[in-house]
């Protein structure tokens, strides 16, 4: 059982984390790309304010660096966005390959301790027959209790590592549209 209450704790924080970090505010703030566009269209960015854009969000961090090659020719833009954005989304990403082998590995886990019971049933059996239930409760009650926990903890690690992966797709389609309307953006506005 202790693997798996390890497994369950590690996958909550995950949750936890998961939720806090791809809030949309946080990610994809409302607001961020009218005003990109706006200052672009005023051309009134500085070095900090491209900076201080992507410190703010993940798709701040995207569209500086079209901002920052805002001068280059267009591929190279698209270059630099598409670069950014790998990274960006390696970091949506984080803790879900954990999350999904939690989700794997804890009915293994479970079933371990379904075979451990097991073995303590049949070693009960050997030495105090079968005519004894009491002897035989503990190991049974093992293997139920590891298989439910098991189960339990893979059900909600794979629908949260589902839910997540499922967002996280979301929002990378959502920063690909702005991003490529940021291209077209700072390339037209030459």
């Amino acid at each position: 059982m202790l693997p798996i209450i390890i497994c369950s704790i590690v996958s909550i924080a995950i949750i936890a984390e998961r939720f806090w970090s791809l809030r949309m505010e946080k990610v994809l703030p409302k607001h961020l790309v009218a005003t990109v566009w706006n200052s672009v269209k005023n051309d009134d960015f500085q070095r900090s304010d491209i900076e201080e854009l992507s410190r703010q969000s993940a798709l701040g961090k995207i569209l500086s660096a079209g901002l920052l090659n805002r001068n280059q020719p267009r591929e190279r833009i698209k270059e630099s966005i598409e670069e950014r954005g790998r990274e960006v989304v390696h970091e949506l990403e984080r803790f879900l390959d954990i999350l999904g082998t939690i989700a794997s590995i804890t009915p293994l886990l479970g079933l371990l301790g379904t075979v451990v019971g097991m073995i303590t049933v049949f070693a009960a059996i050997t030495q105090h027959g079968v005519g004894d239930p009491a002897a035989l409760a503990g190991g049974i009650s093992q293997a139920m209790i590891t298989t439910a926990g098991g189960l339990s903890i893979a059900i909600v690690s794979l629908v949260f590592y589902r839910y997540f992966r499922r967002k996280v797709d979301s929002i990378v389609v959502t920063m690909e549209l702005e991003a490529i309307k940021m291209v077209d953006v700072l390339y037209n506005n030459r």
